[in-house]
Parts: C-alpha cells; structure tokens; sequence
C-alpha cells in the first residue's frame, strides 16, 4: 500500500500541553489527488478548528487487506478511512469496523438508502467512465466499443489494474447491455467472454491504480483515453483549464463510505469527524471543486445549478449508466481477482 501523502492540519486554538486521553492525533484517510485536496479545505482543516485537536490526513489506493491487516496487528494506526462499496461490506461483515452512531448524525432518514450501513456512512456518489483529452482527440469515444476499437482511435488506453471494473467494460464492449452485464458475468462463459475481450486490448493497455494516475497519463500523452473517476475531471477541469471529457453512458456508479477501524483509540473523535463531514452545509461545498454526488439528501439540494450538470447522480448522466452490483463483488472478489493476476502475468 503505498502512501501518496500525509498533511498535519494543527489548529491554531489548540494546546499542544493539554492531557489527552488518546494515543495520538485523530487520523483520516481518503483518496488522495485533488480529491483529497477539496477534502481538507471543506473537512479537514475547518474540523480540526472547531475540535481543538490535530487532524492528521493520509491517502491510500485502497485494498480490503490493508485494513485487515492494521486492524488484527492491535490497535490501528488509522481511524476514519474513506473506502469503497465492497470493502464496507466484507469489512462489516468481518467486524473490523465500529458501529455507526447514528443518533450522531441525525437519523438514517437523511441520507440515500444505499448509503446507509451499520458501520459505515455514505461520502460520495462517484463514477468510473472512459475519459480523453478533447484539445488531442478529435473525434471523442461515445462507447466502449470506441475504447477497444484502436484502429478506429489509434493510442494507448488506460484501465484501473484489477477485475473489477475491467471485466464489466469488457463485456460492453463486446456488446452486452449496460443493464444486462451483472447477468452475464455470473456465469462460467460471461467471465470467459470478458477475458477473451480483455485479451484484444491487452497490448495497448496502461494500467493505474491511484485516482489521480488517469489525470497523469491523459495529460502527458502516455494513453489517447482512459478509465477514471468522474468528479477527478471535472475537478482538473475547474483547477487548470484543461479540456477533458467524461463520458456517463456506460459508465458505473457507486458509494463510498466512511468506516471507523475497530479498536481505534479515536473512535468518538473519528465518529464527531464524520458528523461533521456529513452535515449537508458541509457536504454541499463539495461539488464546486469536484463532481461527487452527496449522500446527505438535503446535500444535494443545496448544490448551485451550476454544478448540478457534472453531478453522476443527474438524471441525463444516469440513463446508460449502471449501479456497481456489490453483492456480486463480494462474493466473487477472490476468484476473478486470482484469475485476473493469472491473466496479467502471461
């Protein structure tokens, strides 16, 4: 797990002398990139000022095993972690998450269903769709079929290096419906058919793995197109004028959630964190530097029309678009990831 920074946000107000009860600072760690870096603007540092406390943040690129690992080495060296759908659910599963207080946050009844769990809350809406630069690609991609079509669009492509995703892409490539690809990949030959289509792209493949590696490659060239986050484009675009494009029919969309490490010696604090993160006062600043859809349901009426367009959980950036089906990634996340390292290393 590599880490991509690590930034100490020391209130001004707070005593560096005062006793506290807690082992070390309240630690928060999300994704990284300019994501991370609206973060700490909206979160971070105004939490560590009305809290008195230091906030330290880090990023990872997330991996279910990670966390594992921190929490059954004693206590954890981290306490609120942003992940992804199918480590909040194998993580629950598992118990190596506290439970959500969420009395704390004003009841279940203001945030969307599918981002309501027993331990964890819902952070963002996100989207993972193909991306170019439109100052270098003439004619843009409208499908998956575009992205593996290098005769059609010659270049490099970028891919998120693992199963998960790569395989559902695949298979719309191949022709199979947005809403029909869950189905097929739940058989012997849909995942067969989905390697058989990873196979064509293969040698034109650049693989990432952090959020903002996309950006990187897009930027310098490296890939004509790419795979990557919705709301890192938009936040790209904002930042330095660039001129991406995302496209949301076949795109996939999903929540991630903040989880609290069982056993952290911050519990209370990492819970007030998370409290206040998602406040919808707080959470509605979001979108005006990067192009998440919010949980909160109040939240999301607060966001300026202006924003509303980029947002994945807009109705026009809806239709074509499918849900992650979580269920299917937790039960086969061993296997296809086994298979998939199988496939890379030939």
């Amino acid at each position: 797990m590599k880490i991509l920074n690590a930034t100490l946000i020391v209130c001004a107000l707070a005593t560096i002398g005062t006793a506290t009860a807690e082992a070390r600072d309240l630690t928060v760690v999300s994704w990284g990139g300019n994501y991370q870096d609206a973060q700490r603007k909206i979160y971070f540092e105004p939490f560590a000022k009305q809290a008195g406390k230091p906030v330290l943040d880090e990023s990872w690129d997330g991996g279910y095993g990670v966390l594992q690992a921190k929490v059954k080495a004693g206590v954890p060296n981290w306490d609120a972690v942003q992940v992804e759908a199918e480590e909040l659910a194998l993580g629950c599963a598992d118990g190596i998450y506290e439970k959500v207080d969420w009395d704390k946050l004003g009841g279940k009844s203001k945030f969307l269903p599918a981002a309501v769990s027993d331990c964890g809350v819902g952070a963002i809406v996100w989207s993972t769709g193909i991306s170019y630069d439109g100052d270098k690609l003439k004619q843009a991609p409208a499908s998956w079929a575009d992205f593996w079509d290098t005769k059609k669009i010659p270049g490099k492509r970028g891919l998120r290096k693992g199963a998960k995703y790569a395989l559902e892409f695949a298979l719309m490539a191949d022709g199979v419906a947005a809403d029909e690809v869950y189905s097929v990949l739940a058989t012997p030959e849909g995942v067969d058919r989905a390697f058989k289509k990873l196979d064509e792209l293969k040698s034109n493949i650049v693989w990432w793995e952090a959020g903002a590696q996309p950006l990187q490659l897009l930027s310098s060239g490296e890939v004509v197109m790419t795979t990557a986050y919705n709301g890192r484009i938009s936040g790209l675009n904002r930042s330095e004028g660039k001129h991406f494009g995302f496209v949301f029919p076949g795109s996939i969309y999903a929540i991630d959630s903040w989880v609290v490490l069982k056993d952290s010696p911050n519990k209370d604090t990492a819970m007030d964190f998370i409290a206040y993160a998602s406040k919808a006062d707080n959470q509605s600043k979001l979108p005006e530097y990067i192009a998440y859809g919010l949980p909160n349901i109040e939240a999301g009426k607060l966001v300026p029309a202006k924003f509303q367009t980029e947002l994945p959980t807009s109705p026009d950036n809806l239709k074509g678009a499918i849900s992650l089906d979580v269920d299917f990634w937790t039960d086969n996340s061993e296997a296809l990831t086994q298979r998939f390292n199988a496939w890379l290393a030939q």
